[in-house]
């Protein structure tokens, strides 16, 4: 985020995070299942699903249930058929939210986001209309206690495209979504084990938002992603560290 770090930003969506668990795994087994119907159930040579099994381990998630949705998934075992969709709309004080969905049914996806964002003061967009501003990216985020001089040196030596200092000493590791894997595989090999770490949507320009309007965008946030059919939502809210802490 731009002038500030995402460290408050994480802390405080790992909370909510923590709290949804259950809801989060399956959000999770949806994503290793599309990977695997997409490109294959070889994680070797299937970038999707290492990203999705690596985000799965992460999160504590059991080996045999991450084997089992690949199974499900490869027609090994009955499973469910899930499609991808991406829905756009606008966030209180115009800021652009994007929502990635895994589904079963489109009408009550749509139903159901289009609800959310009416019920927070947004309102859903057409197609495109916000996707622009958005490029997909890696980022490895660390503590502000972490040795900034050595995490830059071996970050950029793993092929890091950055690397971001931020003002409360945080340190934010920024990769191309191809290279994700192999620069957090050697920054854990070198000891720099990431306090979070994902590929996501980074906008260009960003909407800062006053308290009021940061409480609503966190409020939306919250319902979509506790829809089942929502895997993901991205915006360009630019929240200060101090608005976000005033929001746990």
């Amino acid at each position: 985020m731009a002038g500030h770090s995402k460290w408050a930003n994480i802390k405080h969506r790992k909370a909510g995070q923590d709290a949804k668990r259950g809801k989060i795994f399956t959000k999770m087994l949806r994503e290793i299942t599309v990977a695997v119907k997409t490109s294959g159930p070889d994680a070797a040579s299937n970038p999707a699903l290492r990203t999705a099994v690596d985000k799965a381990l992460g999160a504590n998630m059991r080996r045999d249930t991450i084997d089992t949705a690949i199974k499900k998934a490869s027609g090994v075992l009955e499973g469910v058929n899930y499609e991808v969709v991406r829905y756009e709309g606008y966030g209180p004080g115009g800021t652009a939210v994007m929502v990635d969905c895994l589904t079963d049914n489109r009408n009550r996806t749509v139903g159901e986001v289009r609800h959310a964002f009416s019920k927070a003061g947004g309102n859903l967009g057409t197609d495109g209309s916000v996707a622009y501003l958005f490029s997909k990216i890696g980022i490895l985020s660390y503590a502000p206690s972490v040795d900034e001089d050595a995490l830059m040196e071996a970050a950029l030596e793993a092929g890091a495209e950055d690397v971001i200092v931020n003002d409360d000493g945080s340190v934010d590791v920024m990769t191309t979504p191809e290279s994700y894997l192999e620069v957090k595989d050697a920054l854990v090999a070198a000891g720099f084990e990431p306090d979070n770490a994902e590929v996501t949507m980074q906008a260009a320009t960003m909407t800062e938002l006053d308290a009021e309007g940061a409480e609503k965008m966190m409020r939306l946030i919250d319902r979509l992603e506790d829809l089942d059919d929502v895997q993901n939502v991205y915006s360009n809210a630019d929240i200060s560290d101090e608005i976000m802490e005033g929001l746990d």
